[in-house]
């Protein structure tokens, strides 16, 4: 039976490449071949000047790098085209899973991206690339088709999640949020529960595009900050687009929102926008991440200011102070 977790270090990148794409590994010495980011799901190791190594380290982060494999090939051309300088990371080689060497799961060889991760850049200058943001929403948002990976958290219809049916299991979210504002979060809730749902074909959907799954070259010399990649697309799936909407209250300001959903409103659905339901239900989504964002301060220390920032955005002037806390 597989492990369910393993310790992915540059030794095993190196025999896995060896045995399966031994070219990838010419001229790469030393610390050509090293850890770059060791999350929950995966480890990414830097393979040379222009390529990284995705591989899961458990098994339940196995099926996001095959969801990784089947859609992106699919979506990068026209995410490319409607945002040239935003790199979508497809695949440009597939691993396998190696008996020889005890690795269970397939893996991903990617195209990497030079920069920093979105949450650690000032709010205010995101401003600069939220119309990029949106042009890549827009675009990923079109009909998908019936085989689109499955998502049983992302995308689904507000009323099916568990805390549209169960007190207890909004409270528990609401438990992570200040007790001044849990009143306004119900209302927000309840409006989004009230909203019409989509009616409309399911559409392509990132999944989880949050801050830390963006990343921002730096403005140099005065110029402003540019949106380089958006990453870690395990938890693609197809379905509402206000599932992925949400993210612009975890992302921007005042500002930001407003020029990010302008871009949206003008390109997305065929150009005719979203309906105000959509916002709504967006909202809501919005509240589920920040809630979530704000339960796991340890394991997830990082999370927790973009939490605290999206109460903000949705529930001001009640949590006015919470973002400098």
């Amino acid at each position: 039976m597989p492990a369910a977790e393993i310790d992915v270090d540059v030794p095993l990148t190196r025999a896995l490449l060896a045995e399966q794409h031994p070219d990838l590994l010419a001229g790469v010495d030393g610390d050509g071949l090293r850890v770059v980011a060791n999350g929950w799901d995966n480890v990414m190791v830097r393979l040379g000047d222009d390529l990284a190594v995705r591989l899961p380290r458990r098994a339940l982060a196995a099926p996001l790098v095959e969801h990784e494999q089947q859609a992106l090939p699919a979506l990068v051309d026209r995410l490319r085209a409607a945002a040239p300088d935003v790199l979508v990371p497809a695949p440009l080689r597939v691993g396998r899973p190696s008996d020889a060497l005890g690795y269970p799961w397939a893996w991903n060889v990617v195209p990497w991206v030079d920069g920093v991760s979105a949450e650690s850049t000032p709010v205010a200058a995101r401003t600069a690339w939220a119309r990029a943001f949106g042009r890549i929403l827009a675009a990923l948002h079109v009909p998908a088709p019936d085989d689109a990976p499955p998502n049983p958290v992302r995308g689904v219809p507000l009323l099916q999640r568990a805390e549209a049916s169960e007190d207890t299991a909004l409270d528990e979210r609401l438990r992570a949020a200040p007790a001044e504002v849990r009143a306004g979060a119900r209302r927000l809730w309840g409006r989004a529960l009230n909203a019409p749902v989509h009616d409309g074909p399911p559409v392509w959907l990132h999944g989880d595009p949050h801050p830390a799954n963006l990343v921002v070259a730096p403005g140099l010399d005065g110029r402003p900050d540019r949106l380089a990649a958006v990453v870690d697309w395990g938890d693609v799936t197809s379905g509402d687009p206000a599932s992925d909407l949400g993210a612009l209250w975890l992302c921007f300001d005042a500002a930001g929102r407003a020029a990010c959903r302008a871009t949206i409103q003008e390109h997305a659905n065929d150009g005719r926008g979203w309906d105000d339901a959509t916002w709504s239900r967006a909202a809501g989504w919005s509240l589920l991440y920040a809630t979530n964002m704000l339960a796991h301060p340890d394991l997830h220390p990082r999370m927790v200011p973009i939490g605290r920032h999206a109460l903000t955005a949705l529930l001001a002037p009640d949590v006015r102070e919470l973002a400098s806390e």
